[in-house]
Order: structure tokens, then C-alpha cells, then sequence
């Protein structure tokens, strides 16, 4: 570990910052999707919490992990943790097709971001977390 990588549970503003410092590091097309990938998830959720993870992964959560932006040396790697139960009508999930739970999005140099249906997955993926947390205060009294 590094001493720019924060401990689990560090702050937002401090995983902002820290995504910040891997996008300026990667200072290539890698950083430029990174960077465009991330705008898009703001814009489509404007209250995501950026999360740093797992010595070094940026995360958005939003009622639970939404996706990971995850950089290799030929792909910027997005993966949705519950990219399996999201409708996908613009066909964007290109990897990790087999699992039974997460899907991604790999996106290579010089491909198009079709940021409209990006959009609508990221959304999708926020109410699929919001509809599945319990509502505690609603919960039915049991029956005598």
C-alpha cells in the first residue's frame, strides 16, 4: 500500500480526492474515460457517494455499490455489482457476462461512450439498490 491509499472507510472527500490523484496519475486515454465515466455517474446520480476500495479501486455507491471504475493497461474496466439483475436495452455489458451477480462495461482506447444509455444504467442500478433496502418503520407487527 502507498501512502497516498487511504484505509478502509476513509472519507468522501477524501475518496474524491484520491480519484482525483488516480485519474492525474494515469495521464493517458485511461484517465480520460475514467474521469468522463465518473462525470457521467454524478450527472446521473447527483447524491453517489465516491468510495476508495480495496487498496485502491474507486467506487460509487448510492444504497449500496453501484460500480467500480477499475483501470488495466488496455481497459477501463466499469462493473456494476448488480449488473446481472439490470435490464441492458442498449446492449453496453461486453464483459463478465457469465456470472450470476455482476456485469461490465470494458471500454477500450478510442471507443464511444453512448452517455445517454450509461445514464440509464447507472439510474437503473440506483433503484434497483433503493427498491431493495427493507423499510425498518414499515415493517408489519406480527399477527397473535
Amino acid at each position: 500500500m502507498t501512502e497516498s491509499e487511504p484505509k478502509e472507510g476513509q472519507t468522501e472527500g477524501s475518496a474524491s480526492h484520491l480519484i482525483d490523484g488516480r485519474i492525474k496519475e494515469l495521464n493517458d486515454w485511461r484517465g480520460q474515460t475514467l474521469a468522463r465515466i465518473r462525470a457521467l455517474i454524478q450527472q446521473a446520480d447527483p447524491e453517489v457517494i465516491e468510495e476508495w476500495k480495496w487498496r485502491g479501486v474507486p467506487v460509487w455507491s448510492h444504497a449500496g455499490i453501484i460500480c467500480t471504475g477499475e483501470t488495466y493497461k488496455n481497459v477501463v474496466k466499469m462493473t456494476f455489482a448488480k449488473g446481472a439483475s439490470l435490464e441492458d436495452p442498449s446492449g453496453l455489458f461486453n464483459s463478465s457476462l457469465e456470472g450470476n451477480t455482476r456485469r461490465a462495461i470494458d471500454f477500450h482506447e478510442g471507443d464511444n461512450i453512448d452517455e445517454e444509455a450509461l445514464k440509464a444504467l447507472i439510474r437503473a442500478a440506483v433503484a434497483l439498490n433503493t427498491a431493495a433496502r427493507p423499510a425498518r418503520s414499515q415493517k408489519k407487527p406480527k399477527s397473535a
